[in-house]
């Protein structure tokens, strides 16, 4: 195993008040568990079980310790929990509630009982007693699901258990994002140069003392990795800037591109 290079360990970020510090790239582990009803404009096979642990094993031996995973990405979990399961104690681990993916589908429930069977199973997944950061998976109706279901007063519940150490919405819109403010601990937003519409918001959180991880900063693939990365990284108040990717060397280059931005957490 390799040390982490010292330059990376100094640009983590702390995630709002959780107490965690967290690496400017983390990694969203979609593309290792799942390849159906994707956005993405080029297909891809799904790597094998050798190939994940070789990408998982050398993405923590580069420093990235912030890994993204939810039960709607496929086999991402239980591949997760056989690569680097032994190396818990080495990154944040954050998973989602409240949207499954099974037969080619996915469907939705943010019932108290339907996260609580969530968060048992991807325990058992991820081969771990606790998960560090729970996210509600919205479908879009962020300001429904916090309002309307007992989903919030559930994820309190887990953190009260010790199961979850920080909760929160990775949701879709400025305004759930915005009433989420009163309870999470931790935001997952849509940040890049084509959609600055959360930008109010992540300031407003900062002050709060609630973390902000973005999602989509490269806008699917759309924009070019050194511009969109250096774009959301400029902004202090961001935790971190979550890419998918299967690729070591892409990774590689991306902790490079962050270690040139002019807001590094020294």
């Amino acid at each position: 195993m390799e040390t982490p290079p010292m330059s990376i360990s100094r640009l983590r970020r702390p995630l709002g008040r959780t107490g965690f510090s967290i690496s400017p790239i983390g990694f969203g582990a979609f593309k290792i568990g799942r390849n159906q009803k994707v956005k993405y404009a080029t297909p891809y096979e799904l790597p094998g079980d050798e190939d994940v642990s070789r990408l998982l094993n050398g993405l923590l031996d580069l420093g990235i310790n912030y890994i993204d995973t939810a039960p709607a990405y496929g086999t991402s979990e239980e591949r997760i929990g056989r690569a680097i399961a032994h190396r818990r104690s080495e990154f944040v681990l954050a998973t989602k509630v409240g949207e499954t993916f099974e037969a080619g589908a996915s469907s939705y429930d943010f019932s108290g009982q339907a996260i609580r069977q969530s968060v048992e199973r991807s325990l058992s997944r991820l081969k771990t007693p606790t998960i560090d950061v729970l996210l509600l998976h919205s479908d879009g109706r962020d300001e429904w699901i916090q309002s309307e279901t007992d989903a919030v007063p559930t994820l309190q519940e887990l953190k009260q258990r010790g199961l979850v150490r920080a909760i929160g919405l990775s949701g879709k819109t400025v305004e759930g994002a915005r009433q989420a403010l009163e309870w999470a601990d931790v935001l997952m937003v849509e940040y890049h140069l084509r959609d600055r519409s959360h930008e109010s918001l992540i300031a407003d959180a900062a002050g709060r003392g609630v973390g902000i991880v973005v999602k989509k900063g490269l806008a699917s693939g759309e924009l070019p990795a050194d511009e969109a990365i250096r774009f959301v990284l400029a902004n202090s108040h961001v935790a971190s800037l979550v890419i998918g990717g299967l690729s070591l060397e892409h990774f590689r280059s991306n902790l490079a591109i962050a270690g040139q931005s002019t807001n590094r957490c020294d």
